[in-house]
């Protein structure tokens, strides 16, 4: 299973796609781009036949670039074709001021809109769509105390509510989360929307305890010869 190598940041912007379709037929038309990164994004609601390696061109305000439609999805009439699309290597990222102005808002201090640290800690867990029956018992692999990214090679849809299950301590959290990002063979990253800020603080503390706790300690000789 391929690991995320950059953590993505949740948007919902506007940009152009423009391209030649797998009918042969060029196209142009706005989508909307979430899960942003440096090096790629999702992009929702695609009407024209692609399909994955396929060269596309994304606009977002005056900055162009182009990239490769790396998965693809049908996600039905309202959200059309999702592409996970990657930027060449040669490309300038037409949304890194977004990303830049993220980033600040989540180092201001005390800003409850502040993006927490992520942990990569084996965390369990159960899923459940919302108004299904059948329960997935699973790990998360990457967690904070907003959401968490899950390996699966099924990840349900982009949008999907769900009721998730876990331990906090002693206490057992019933909670409801967003499917936020959808990778299909890869996994999904969720956000918890049914926790307060005060129990996310709380279980953000949890978690780097475990993550020191985890954390493989160095070897006492080793660590007297790099001194």
């Amino acid at each position: 299973m391929s690991n995320r190598l950059e953590a993505r940041i949740s948007a919902d912007l506007t940009v152009r796609v423009f391209g030649m379709g797998a009918d042969g037929h060029p196209f142009i038309q706005n989508v909307r781009a979430h899960n942003i990164s440096t090096k790629g994004a999702l992009l929702i609601g695609v009407e024209h036949i692609l399909t994955a390696g396929d060269l596309i061109g994304v606009k977002y305000g005056d900055k162009k670039a182009r990239c490769r439609v790396v998965w693809l999805i049908d996600a039905g009439p309202r959200q059309k074709l999702q592409l996970g699309v990657q930027l060449l290597e040669d490309q300038e990222c037409p949304w890194k001021e977004e990303l830049s102005s993220s980033e600040k808002t989540a180092a201001t201090p005390g800003a409850n809109q502040r993006r927490f640290v992520r942990h990569r800690v084996r965390f369990p867990l159960e899923l459940r769509e919302e108004h299904r029956n059948a329960a997935l018992q699973t790990n998360a692999t990457d967690i904070s105390g907003r959401g968490c990214y899950i390996e699966t090679l099924m990840p349900f849809s982009f949008g999907t509510g769900v009721d998730i299950k876990f331990w906090m301590e002693s206490e057992k959290v019933n909670t409801k989360g967003v499917v936020r990002a959808s990778d299909p063979g890869v996994g999904m990253g969720i956000e918890f929307t049914g926790l307060d800020y005060e129990s996310q603080e709380r279980f953000q503390r949890l978690l780097e305890t475990l993550d020191i706790t985890c954390a493989p300690k160095k070897d006492p000789e080793s660590a007297a010869n790099t001194s």
